[in-house]
């Protein structure tokens, strides 16, 4: 959660605002006091805020593009395996 003095939050209030329509929090203080939260009116189903989470965290196989093998491909289409 970041915190932002009164300035900083009359100059760049619009991108505050997109911020936490995305859903981060961010606190407006005066002179290091907290007075306010800025947080989300609703939660939004907005996609855009999870997009990117989770970089980093896992690498794509090469092969994960490849043909299964048969015996799962049969499993997947109802066969014995």
């Amino acid at each position: 959660m970041e915190t932002v003095n009164i300035h900083q939050a009359k100059t760049n209030l619009s991108r505050l605002l997109s911020r936490v329509e995305l859903g981060e929090e961010i606190v407006i203080s005066n002179r290091g006091v907290p007075v306010a939260k800025l947080v989300p009116f609703c939660t939004s189903s907005n996609r855009k805020a999870s997009l990117g989470i989770d970089r980093g965290r896992f690498v794509v196989p090469e092969d994960f593009n490849d043909p299964l093998p048969e015996d799962i491909l049969s499993a997947f289409e109802g066969g014995e395996g």
